[in-house]
């Protein structure tokens, strides 16, 4: 009896007083980065005269954009987690924003694995991890595909008086796009042999007391790794062109072509560059001056964009998704029963 007497007190504490404490946690988060973005005042103005009738179209494109780039992530989500748990649209919603605001405590967006992992029932949340990293890889792989493509086409035909960047030679970034290059390879094969890395890894002693952890991996065939590769590449694509939106809104004078590439190249070197949550914005800022630097003067109107975009993808669907962590029980009635049945 004091057993499920101590037990019912845990869930009382990180139901009602660890989720509302986290909530107040993120907003204030979510305060501090929007309070100390440089020339936040500029920011402002420029913002508020963007806001005409005349830009209407684009910022609702922007925030249609913003939908559908969300609801492909979701949409995945619930395919990587057929395997263990079905899971409604409404909830991989939930569970994708949710994971957008706790990855504000952590580097390179590893909070989104323990607040997806809420969503799925009890004895399914560690089992989902593995599966979630897949997903990670394959928005990876487009990442660098596309990035280095793009980077090696801005190289040929848009930067033909290339200058440093940042002490950066051309011999230089030759070997950096040789290195991605290569590791893009190795993690491309990886990605369609999962099951067979998987049955392998389960023949490893050491593992055989987490086999449950990865086994659901070997379900993958390559048509639906394939299918979430796609369903990447499509968000991707809507990422990028979030971006070429903004711009044409703070009428940042670049080809079309240009700006497109120039954005993956951000992408790639964000995804590649370790970032640590206070400092992503900033860090954020710093590549894209520098990168749209070779082909447009107008820095300002890029802060701008990166900061819309930023603010934009990150901190409204972040707000969002605090909330969504605010109604979270971690311990359900029923999970267990549940579980036996499945």
């Amino acid at each position: 009896m004091q057993k499920k007497h101590l037990a019912r007190q845990l869930k009382v504490l990180l139901n009602y007083v660890l989720g509302p404490l986290l909530f107040i946690v993120l907003v204030y988060i979510i305060y501090k980065k929007v309070e100390t973005q440089p020339d936040l005042p500029q920011k402002l103005e420029v913002l508020k005269s963007s806001f005409s009738s005349k830009n209407i179209w684009k910022i609702v494109s922007l925030f249609l954009l913003l939908c559908l780039n969300w609801s492909i992530e979701a949409r995945k989500w619930q395919l990587l987690m057929r395997p263990v748990e079905k899971v409604n649209f409404i909830t991989a919603i939930k569970a994708i924003l949710s994971g957008l605001a706790l990855s504000l405590f952590l580097p390179n967006g590893f909070g989104e694995y323990p607040a997806r992992a809420l969503y799925m029932k009890e004895g399914n949340r560690l089992r989902s991890v593995a599966l979630n990293v897949a997903g990670s890889m394959a928005q990876l792989i487009v990442t660098l595909v596309v990035g280095t493509t793009s980077l090696i086409y801005l190289k040929t035909f848009a930067w033909p008086k290339f200058e440093p960047l940042e002490g950066l030679s051309v011999l230089w970034l030759n070997g950096i796009i040789s290195m991605i290059i290569l590791g893009t390879l190795i993690l491309l094969i990886t990605y369609f042999r999962l099951s067979w890395l998987t049955r392998l890894a389960e023949k490893i002693p050491f593992m055989l007391r987490y086999k449950y952890l990865i086994e659901n991996v070997e379900a993958f065939h390559w048509k639906e790794l394939t299918r979430i590769l796609g369903l990447s590449f499509i968000r991707f694509i809507v990422f990028a062109v979030q971006y070429m939106v903004v711009l044409h809104l703070f009428e940042v004078k670049i080809d079309a072509v240009d700006a497109f590439c120039t954005t993956s190249v951000l992408f790639l070197f964000l995804a590649i560059l370790p970032t640590i949550p206070f400092a992503d914005v900033g860090i954020r800022g710093q590549a894209g001056t520098q990168l749209f630097g070779l082909i447009t003067p107008d820095a300002f109107g890029v802060i701008a964009t990166i900061a819309v975009i930023w603010f934009v993808n990150l901190i409204i669907p972040s707000a969002a998704g605090s909330l969504f962590l605010l109604g979270i029980k971690l311990f359900k009635r029923g999970d267990k029963q549940n579980n036996k049945k499945s």
